[in-house]
């Protein structure tokens, strides 16, 4: 198994892939989400194997709660103009909740049926 340095740089080789794609582009996309999806498209290709970054994920999923740390704060020095703008909110929330939701659904509805193929 690759220690958890190595891990760690195969991870942020990606990030940083999807960071110059993303100045590349004119920020598009999110350089992090691009650097995922290049690293999902890797790891279904077998260019990169799942031993090499399954420690630091495995860690890294272990502690995502305290990645949210940091915008929860924000939302708490931010409460007068939630406050003013509550509605707005509440709708923007709720639409993409559910937006979310039923794409991720159909999503799923599409693998399977091709799975089955």
């Amino acid at each position: 198994m690759l220690s958890f340095v190595r891990q760690s740089a195969i991870i942020l080789l990606f990030l940083g892939l999807g960071e110059g794609i993303a100045y590349l582009t004119e920020d598009v996309f999110p350089s992090a989400l691009i650097g995922m999806l290049l690293l999902a498209l890797c790891l279904r290709l077998g260019w990169v194997r799942l031993t090499w970054v399954k420690g630091v994920s495995d860690f890294l999923i272990r502690y995502f709660g305290l990645f949210f740390i940091p915008p929860g704060v924000a939302l708490m020095l931010h409460m007068d103009l939630i406050r003013e703008e509550w509605l707005s909110v509440t709708v923007a929330m709720l639409v993409s909740t559910f937006l979310v939701m039923g794409l991720t659904g159909w999503t799923y509805q599409l693998v399977r049926r091709r799975q089955k193929k």
